[in-house]
């Protein structure tokens, strides 16, 4: 991959969206955890926005500047040899033009693929309007080809996030949305929550083209998403929680008994940790 340019990295991260496997993402917030992720033999990087915004001393929600962002995007697709995609909120704009802006300056920065959602950046329990989104997607995919890379377009929809309308329609809406967004040029949708079986199977069937699920240890398991015909899954920030998680319990152990039994669990040797970015 290392020799490959950006249109052939475009290229094949959409083609990992179309089997034989499922594409798995765990999703990573700098270079350091891009290139453990990478090492480990995933075939792409996704970038999370919560835990990249949080590695910069940010809430998630576009509260982190668009600059900012862009810089950490560049230093990922500097240290990895594979695909990068990178999650974008709702595109760090209020316009159409201010969004296809943002995507530029992505593109730029060596990513091959972005989430672009539904969903505004104000706090406010809502969604934006389809016909606003469809004309956003069908925008970014006239970008794509203007610029001759064949990035790959993830839209997620957040109704069942949000718990947008009535319960009884919700899925109905959902699978509305993610249809027209397919229409209109996304190559995937993600309709992100947390779901059982019998949910992710008819969302798989009532949507026409490959389908993002959210992964989780409360959900279905790797194996049985791809049963059930998931193209793509993601960890969101789950992975960075758990890092953390584990951090906090280092650190409670060595102010509370001052051993290093956490601390030396699962750590990099020194000589690993030194070649992180030089092999």
């Amino acid at each position: 991959m290392g020799s490959r340019s950006q249109k052939e990295k475009a290229t094949y991260f959409r083609q990992l969206h179309r089997g034989p496997e499922m594409l798995v993402l765990p999703n990573i917030w700098d270079a350091a955890s891009a290139r453990i992720i990478e090492q480990a033999g995933f075939p792409a990087i996704a970038t999370t926005s919560s835990g990249l915004a949080a590695a910069l001393g940010y809430s998630d929600g576009q509260h982190l500047s668009r600059e900012l962002l862009i810089e950490a995007l560049a230093r990922i697709t500097r240290v990895v040899e594979g695909p990068v995609t990178a999650d974008i909120e709702a595109g760090f704009g209020n316009s159409i033009a201010e969004v296809v802006q943002t995507v530029k300056e992505v593109i730029s920065a060596g990513v091959v693929g972005i989430n672009i959602e539904d969903s505004p950046k104000q706090g406010q329990k809502a969604l934006l309007d389809i016909a606003y989104q469809v004309e956003l997607i069908q925008a970014l995919r006239e970008l794509a080809t203007t610029l001759d890379v064949p990035f790959v377009i993830n839209a997620r929809t957040d109704v069942l996030l949000l718990g947008i309308g009535e319960p009884e329609g919700r899925f109905a809406h959902t699978v509305q949305r993610a249809n027209a967004y397919l229409q209109a040029g996304a190559d995937c949708v993600y309709p992100i929550g947390y779901f059982d079986q019998e949910l992710i199977a008819n969302l798989v069937k009532a949507i026409n083209g490959p389908v993002n699920i959210m992964g989780s240890s409360s959900g279905p398991t790797l194996p049985e998403l791809e049963r059930l015909g998931v193209a793509r899954v993601s960890l969101a920030g789950g992975v960075m929680r758990s890092i953390l998680g584990h951090l906090r319990a280092i650190a409670q152990e060595l102010r509370e008994h001052g051993t290093y039994t956490k601390m030396s669990s699962a750590e990099l040797a020194g000589a690993e940790f030194r070649t992180l970015f030089s092999d």
